[in-house]
């Protein structure tokens, strides 16, 4: 079979599996005793197993199945989580994140067997003083599958009908029996058992459910639907049918599905479930305390024998009813979700955009025509609406949560703090906040950068701490909010701060500054030469800072995404990083104006006001104009300065003035005129032309016109 087609598909979801791995590792060295994430992680792991077998990279599915393995005997108590094995395991997550990315360059996993991390992975399993297990031998567990191979054929009818029959309904599943029985349904319990080397049982699952609807319909199942989706269960099933004909053609179709290595079943008994008296189900209350109370803890779908099956089900009754309420049964759920290629999302905005530029071309047609034709104006208006609500939908099919870029951190954190001997935790709010796909793919390198950054020169070592009677673990703050049209990002740690002197003695030795432009020099542009190419305070390089590349970077990351950073800092208390992105990158609302004969569009997001200012009002300040604005010392920029333009407005004229903001700074740019507001397409100026920063791109206006962007950010 040629898997080609589908490696995208398992590039995608291997990634995602690796980080569910990754973020659950992290959590089991917290918790170790966590059944919950023990299970995730050997599930994980099953389904990374089972996609590396079918698209046929061996090597990957080895090392997956060695460490299933290790999970398989931490689950069933017989080696703890200990922290050389955590180590171990996040080899094997690095080897597994090089196996996919070499598969992504090559569509080869490559020569690499891992066989040090094998060798890791097994010593672990040696630890509990046994071999490590080996899948065809016949296990003894609580699962139990393999024993009921064994069993002689009379022996698994009489288990399968007194498993089948432990089925626990909830109300609704207890409704549609009901209904099933009103309407004269034959109601069949079926227990379904797949084969132990089936690679895709949830695949075989949903075949079997398909073969059933050709007969009737299933009611209930143990597990619940939803976790047979999901492949939350080992290598059996139970489902309860409802039908018009006999059972035997419907065992028939479930046994013709491909991997299924058994099923069989008898009539339902509804009166038996629904009392819960069987003498099997009571079986548990003379079950020991002590085991009942932990086999209560796991969920459902981990129980698969019958004595396990049914302490479950006595189990909510003794614990007040904490056992996990199963779904409705029925179909297995559809997923809500479609993945889609970004180019065709970027290929959709393009339309989009087109139709926003012919939109705004009917308006100004509309407008030169004058406002005679009332129909005409309707239709424009409702045009107008329908593109705006078309531009918003689209927006929202882009927006992507920055979880996932911000969840490989805290296990980024980790390895850091080992490294540099340093105890830190990473805190993360606001991961559910939305982004542009294009933007959030681009801000991944910034935020590593600054998490380094406060990592290695924020963070104290431990004795410093002590020393000024910090906690010992140094904290790390990575938050993310909405702030109206733009989102705003901090990394903030309580660490030494930056040493202001310290940068200014730095400037002057690298002749960055005379020593007169230090000292005159404030501290927020001190600060700011941190972002310069190549500085950097470390005294020496290593290879997690030093080099003087990483604020550099994060500058000129954040501003090419029309963004901006802001540093707070107290020395001794710790820094603050705030990067402010807008939500979209392709259409803006911007404020159109005038500058001699020229038109030009500013951003709206960053303008406060609007202000007619008198000439007599302006003052220089070191050769400068500024204005004093309401108690507020204001830079001007004229513009027709700025872009090489003669002004149109007499000098003894009032001058328009546009206030924006950049941070804690603010700026006002005049103008000649004011057009008003407008929704516009931002059209990339192209590798050609980019040498001016503050032109940001240009649009094209309804009547044909070209008008550039203004970048207030870089003017400021």
């Amino acid at each position: 079979m040629d898997v080609s087609q589908y490696l995208d598909i398992f590039l995608d979801e291997s990634r995602e599996h690796l980080q569910n791995l990754n973020t659950n590792v992290l959590a089991l060295e917290q918790d170790s005793e966590n059944m919950d994430t023990i299970n995730e992680i050997f599930r994980t792991a099953h389904t990374l197993k089972g996609m590396a077998g079918t698209m046929g990279y061996k090597r990957m599915q080895n090392l997956t199945h060695d460490m299933e393995n290790v999970f398989s005997e931490v689950r069933d108590g017989n080696i703890k989580v200990t922290s050389s094995m955590v180590d171990t395991l996040f080899q094997c997550l690095d080897a597994l994140e090089e196996y996919v990315t070499t598969i992504q360059e090559t569509s080869d996993e490559g020569d690499n067997d891992n066989q040090p991390i094998i060798n890791a992975l097994n010593a672990c399993l040696d630890a509990k003083g046994g071999e490590a297990p080996k899948e065809e031998a016949p296990k003894k567990s609580k699962k139990g599958g393999k024993k009921a191979k064994e069993a002689a054929p009379e022996e698994k009818a009489e288990k399968a009908a007194s498993e089948v029959t432990a089925i626990q309904l909830n109300e609704d599943e207890q409704k549609a029996v009901e209904d099933a029985m009103l309407a004269n349904k034959k109601l069949y319990s079926v227990l379904v058992k797949v084969q132990e080397n089936c690679l895709l049982k949830a695949a075989r699952a949903f075949l079997v459910f398909k073969a059933i609807e050709e007969f009737g319909e299933v009611v209930a199942a143990n597990p619940s639907t939803q976790d047979i989706e999901d492949e939350n269960f080992e290598f059996e099933f139970k489902v309860l049918i409802a039908a018009d004909g006999e059972l035997d053609p419907i065992i028939a179709a479930i046994k013709s599905v491909s991997e299924i290595a058994d099923a069989f079943g008898g009539i339902f008994e509804g009166g038996s479930v629904e009392s819960g008296e069987t003498e099997e189900n009571a079986a548990p209350e003379a079950a020991a305390p002590a085991e009942k109370e932990q086999e209560a803890k796991k969920e459902t779908h981990e129980a698969k024998t019958t004595e396990v099956a049914k302490t479950e089900s006595a189990a909510p009754a003794k614990s007040g009813g904490n056992a996990p309420a199963k779904k409705a049964a029925g179909k297995p759920a559809v997923n809500r979700t479609v993945r889609v290629d970004i180019e065709k999302l970027d290929s959709l905005m393009n339309l989009v955009s087109e139709l926003i530029i012919a939109k705004n071309s009917l308006v100004s047609s509309a407008t030169s025509m004058g406002n005679n034709n009332s129909q005409l104006n309707d239709h424009i208006e409702y045009l107008e609406s329908v593109t705006t609500n078309l531009h918003e939908s689209v927006m929202k099919v882009r927006m992507v949560p920055i979880e996932s870029v911000v969840t490989k951190f805290p296990r980024m954190i980790r390895d850091l703090s080992k490294k540099l001997n340093k105890p830190i935790e990473l805190y993360m709010t606001g991961e559910e906040t939305e982004l542009d796909r294009t933007v959030v793919d681009e801000i991944g390198d910034p935020l590593m950068h600054l998490l380094r950054n406060s990592a290695d020169h924020g963070i104290e070592s431990p004795e410093e701490r002590a020393s000024r009677g910090k906690p010992e673990v140094g904290s790390i703050y990575l938050d993310a909010y909405q702030d109206g049209n733009n989102v705003v990002i901090e990394v903030k740690d309580d660490g030494n701060g930056i040493d202001v002197d310290a940068v200014r003695r730095k400037a002057v030795e690298r002749g960055v500054l005379t020593e007169d432009q230090a000292a005159a020099a404030d501290d927020n542009e001190i600060i700011n030469l941190l972002f310069m190419p190549s500085f950097s305070t470390a005294k020496q390089v290593t290879d997690v800072s030093g080099r003087g590349v990483g604020l550099d970077v994060v500058k000129s990351k954040i501003e090419s995404l029309s963004g901006e950073v802001d540093v707070k800092t107290k020395l001794g208390e710790g820094s603050t990083f705030s990067i402010r992105l807008p939500l979209t990158l392709a259409i803006i609302q911007a404020l159109m104006v005038v500058v001699g004969n020229e038109k030009y569009a500013m951003a709206l997001g960053g303008i406060q006001t609007i202000e007619d200012i008198n000439p007599s009002d302006i003052k220089t300040v070191q050769g400068n104009e500024v204005i004093n604005l309401r108690g507020n010392v204001i830079p001007l920029i004229r513009l027709d300065h700025v872009v090489g333009v003669e002004s149109t407005r007499a000098e003894d004229e009032n001058m328009v003035v546009v206030i924006a903001r950049k941070g804690d700074k603010l700026a006002g740019f005049v103008v000649d005129e004011l057009i008003g507001q407008q929704e516009i397409v931002i059209k990339s100026m192209g590798k050609y032309i980019n040498k001016c920063k503050f032109i940001s791109g240009a649009t094209i206006l309804g009547d044909g016109e070209i008008a550039l962007i203004i970048d207030a950010n870089a003017l400021i």
